[in-house]
């Protein structure tokens, strides 16, 4: 009988402790989770969006900035299926004034379950007004913050599009991706008292944390070269039946991309419509490819500054240069005889440069190549740059340098062959190239000397004033460039897909004082072969364009 009140005495001793520490728990030890959960009954929360940045481009000196990606306000319309009473007069209504059929639209707001449901985003503000004036049991309207590209199909490929990432909203390509944290901005937000109906208590904030708005970009590209460059492009695609084509146009004295055009191109305000995802591809940055005949002009820059060779020495070109089981020819298939280094780039023959690489020597030549910013990215601050592939040089063998002297066997960017042009144009300086006002760098490389710029730069002039960049002149000026007509290495095999090319024009003016260097390319024209009748007649009209637009004095 004692042992059984014994057990019970301990029973209700170690049930009486249990009691006291859940109420010391309760109490005192999770004091602040329940008074935290109290609180919460008596709290709304909402999150505070920034404004995102905006982006502008410049139009010409002394005139505003001009907006070419921005924020606009658009109405949401939406329905609260349960406050619709006559769902098919309602559908029918609305049906008039929002561009839907009565039947998609009866489909959204037919069941009841459903406490939300959007029927159109982005009117147009005649339609919102149109909605409002209805005046619709169940409909209301929402305002929405879209991103908007005034200027449509306008440097889409630099700029970007906004678009989504599992489920949230962030920049796509271009501007718009790379600098996707400071044009986002932060998020802020706001802890208010709750009413007893479920709604804010006026003025009783109990914390709040303001939204951080987006930065503004202001780009280096002119509004009137990036126009021109596009309409020039579009239309020398089309009239050569060419597959793509981009432009590229820096200052060569600061490395501020002045143009960068693509095409085909592409609406960012509607990039949703877009079946193939290659379109939004920048191809200046991202388009890596054998250059042709070019790189000529960066080998003959290797073997003039190293004392190799000069311009007027001469060797017999016998049409073609032999490698053991391998056979070079010059493009044209002939034997040119006696020629100076000068008519190599103004003739375009494989077997100059190949003599011009010789001389230079392997080494010399791969450090030269490196020199000029080839083998590695340039940096500019855009997403998916590539660059360029020189592995072909790591191979042993007098071949792959022999080829590589006249652009084949290696891949460049169009804005790493502009940013080398920009370098004989501005006396020898590789300067960084950039896309957004305030991060040009002064500092640069000299890569030739002064003097080797000028050698060369005379050289590539004697190109578009007797070679085959005649069609690049422009009256009354200096234009110094070259021609490049490459092939286009076959896919999943060796060697090079038949009757394919890719013809680009490189060069600078006005020679003496350079205000632009710029790369023209055109990808796999159909009607002729060679850069000479493709991209270089470009080059001249947009050379001439530029030139008048800067008002530069002629000089002859």
């Amino acid at each position: 009988m004692k042992s059984r009140h014994f057990l019970l005495a301990i029973f209700f001793l170690i049930f009486t402790a249990a009691v006291i520490v859940r109420l010391f728990a309760l109490q005192v030890l999770g004091n602040s989770f329940y008074r935290n959960l109290a609180e919460n009954q008596h709290e709304l929360a909402k999150i505070l969006y920034p404004q995102r940045g905006q982006i502008f481009v410049s139009e010409s000196a002394g005139r505003d900035p001009v907006p070419v990606v921005t924020n606009v306000e658009r109405a949401l319309v939406y329905a609260v299926p349960p406050e619709i009473f006559d769902k098919a007069k309602t559908a029918a209504a609305l049906s008039a004034v929002v561009g839907m059929s009565a039947r998609e639209i009866l489909e959204k707001i037919s069941d009841d379950s459903r406490k939300w449901v959007a029927i159109k985003k982005q009117l147009p503000e005649s339609e919102a007004l149109a909605v409002k004036k209805l005046a619709l049991s169940g409909i209301y309207l929402q305002g929405e913050t879209h991103r908007f590209y005034p200027e449509k199909i306008f440097a889409s490929q630099v700029l970007g599009f906004l678009g989504y990432v599992s489920d949230k909203r962030v920049g796509r390509y271009g501007v718009e991706e790379y600098f996707e944290e400071e044009l986002a901005g932060q998020s802020g937000s706001l802890f208010a008292e709750k009413a007893a109906g479920g709604g804010w208590i006026s003025g009783a904030f109990r914390k709040l944390q303001p939204a951080q708005d987006g930065l503004d970009l202001t780009l280096t590209l002119d509004r009137a070269i990036q126009f021109k460059a596009e309409s020039l492009l579009a239309a020398g695609v089309a009239r050569h039946g060419a597959d793509s084509g981009s432009i590229t146009v820096l200052d060569p004295q600061t490395g501020a991309i002045l143009a960068m055009a693509s095409y085909p191109t592409f609406d960012p305000n509607t990039f949703n419509e877009v079946a193939d995802a290659g379109v939004f591809k920048n191809r200046a940055v991202s388009d890596a490819y054998e250059p042709g005949s070019v790189f000529k002009a960066i080998t003959l820059a290797g073997a003039l500054q190293e004392g190799a060779i000069t311009p007027d020495e001469t060797y017999e070109d016998t049409g073609q240069v032999s490698f053991k089981d391998f056979t070079i020819k010059n493009s044209d298939g002939k034997a040119h005889g006696q020629r100076t280094m000068t008519q190599v780039l103004e003739e375009s023959l494989n077997t100059g440069a190949i003599y011009a690489q010789d001389k230079l020597g392997a080494e010399k030549f791969l450090a030269t190549i490196k020199r000029f910013g080839f083998g590695e990215k340039t940096g500019i601050t855009l997403p998916a740059e590539s660059p360029g592939d020189l592995r072909n040089l790591k191979r042993t063998g007098d071949i792959q340098y022999a080829t590589a002297s006249f652009g084949q066997g290696i891949t460049v960017t169009p804005l790493q062959l502009a940013r080398a042009f920009a370098a004989i144009a501005n006396g020898g300086k590789m300067i960084k190239p950039y896309i957004v006002e305030g991060q040009g760098v002064a500092e640069a490389e000299a890569v030739i000397t002064d003097r080797t710029a000028a050698t060369l730069g005379a050289m590539l002039v004697s190109v578009v004033e007797n070679g085959h960049g005649k069609r690049a002149a422009v009256p009354g000026y200096y234009v110094a460039g070259k021609t490049g007509t490459a092939q286009v290495a076959a896919a999943g095999r060796a060697g090079y897909e038949p009757n394919v090319t890719i013809g680009s024009f490189a060069g600078f003016a006005p020679v003496d004082n350079p205000v632009f260097a710029a790369v023209v390319r055109i990808d796999n024209p159909k009607d002729v072969k060679f850069a000479e009748s493709t991209a270089a007649p470009i080059f001249g009209e947009l050379a001439q364009f530029i030139l008048n637009y800067y008002q530069v004095p002629p000089t002859r």
